[in-house]
């Protein structure tokens, strides 16, 4: 069994080390390498009283309101591995391995947690309180992989993110602790970080592991000392330094490169896993502007292309990053669960996956192609810089088929 947490890495950057007043986000995800990842807008919705959300493994009580949202996700489950929602608020998750075993009961899955507090909060801290919250009430739990042999589970921590501040979220079971961040680079992976800087935290949290005879009460209390596997705690972050060298200007570029950075680890393609897919967001200070999320939608990003999304109404739909719905009939829906794998590749998945055999077998077309390809990204982040630069208002009209054209161009590039 996997036993190791897949190695994803998350990344916030806050003004002074990141450029002009603006806040940038960004996660590579790690996961098994055959895994299929899309990208999925869901519009803001009313919900009548008493209706319910049928969320990966359980239905739980659905709220008045949701908001819009757009998600990064395995395409077999409800949730996400990392998203943002209209307000400019950004989730990203994190499997780790606790002291605690995580519980293979069916429950939420961490990243239908990302969903959940998406959907539900306007800022970051609502989306933590909306977090923990599900947390207390219906516990976290189930397979995080579509593997039918054996279940892996995990404990899950969270960065969530909005134009003013950072919360990193750590949980082992219902338990949980949370850290306020608000300058500075900030990273995390697929371990523990909290140590004695807590901001928030569960209110039984201390009396619980003083009960289990993890802490005696004298000491400091250290988050991460007293949940981690004895060996475990270790300095995780590798891409931390490249974006604290950027000296005050991290921006959309930086962050990009140092999610496709293989030698430092950040960018895993490994044995059992891959970065399947990416996310960089950035979050301007001044809410006049509009925050630009840019998706892969495909795996490992030294070999993608980041393309921008504008959150506006009416958005345009982009077909070719879902992949095909199998409704019911879906294994992962059916109990005994993954009994089969059935094909869950996109159009902008197929095609890339042509462009890395031409990658592996024709270096000089490969290395042609992708240089199209970064030219292509490289105008998408020079457009997006002018929207975020310019004194006049955003147009919604202007963008609302932003990302459906740059999918669109990049699959008329691989053609």
């Amino acid at each position: 069994r996997m036993a190791a947490a897949p190695p994803s890495y998350c990344f916030v950057a806050f003004p002074p080390c990141s450029k002009d007043g603006l806040v940038v986000f960004g996660k590579n995800s790690a996961r098994p390498r055959d895994e299929v990842q899309e990208v999925v807008y869901f519009a803001g919705a009313a919900h009548d009283p008493g209706s319910k959300v049928e969320c990966t493994y359980i239905e739980i009580e659905q709220v008045p309101k949701t908001h819009a949202v757009v998600l990064s996700r395995p395409s077999w489950l409800w949730g996400a591995e990392m998203g943002a929602n209209e307000h400019g608020v950004c989730v990203a998750n994190e499997a780790v391995l606790t002291r605690e075993p995580a519980s293979e009961s069916e429950a939420l899955l961490g990243m239908d947690l990302v969903r959940l507090g998406l959907e539900r909060g306007a800022t970051a801290k609502e989306a933590l309180d909306v977090i923990v919250a599900l947390l207390e009430e219906h516990g976290q739990g189930g397979n995080y992989y579509e593997d039918g042999s054996s279940c892996h589970t995990f404990q899950s921590a969270f960065l969530i993110v909005d134009r003013n501040e950072a919360w990193i979220l750590e949980t082992s079971g219902k338990y949980w602790a949370a850290e306020k961040i608000t300058e500075g680079v900030k990273c995390i992976c697929n371990q523990l970080s909290l140590t004695t800087k807590i901001d928030a935290e569960h209110p039984e949290l201390r009396n619980y592991v003083r009960s289990q005879g993890w802490w005696n009460g004298d000491s400091d209390f250290n988050f991460s000392e007293v949940f981690s596997l004895a060996d475990d705690h270790l300095a995780c972050c590798s891409g931390r330094e490249s974006l604290e060298k950027q000296g005050g200007d991290v921006s959309a570029q930086a962050m990009i490169d140092v999610l496709r950075d293989k030698d430092s680890g950040v960018c895993v393609d490994s044995e059992s896993f891959l970065t399947t897919a990416s996310i960089v967001s950035v979050l301007p200070q001044d809410p006049s502007f509009p925050c630009v999320h840019y998706f892969t939608g495909t795996p490992d990003p030294s070999r993608s292309i980041f393309k921008p999304f504008i959150f506006v109404d009416d958005v345009k739909l982009v077909p070719k990053v879902q992949s095909p719905s199998f409704g019911n009939d879906d294994p992962a829906k059916k109990i005994p669960r993954f009994q089969e794998k059935p094909d869950r590749r996109h159009e902008l998945y197929k095609a890339h996956e042509w462009a890395r055999s031409l990658l592996e077998n024709d270096q000089d077309k490969g290395q042609k192609l992708m240089r199209i390809m970064l030219d292509l990204e490289k105008q998408g982040l020079e457009a997006m810089e002018d929207i975020l630069t310019r004194t006049e208002v955003l147009d919604p009209a202007e963008v609302v088929d932003l990302f459906y054209d740059c999918v669109d161009t990049e699959l008329k590039f691989f053609k």
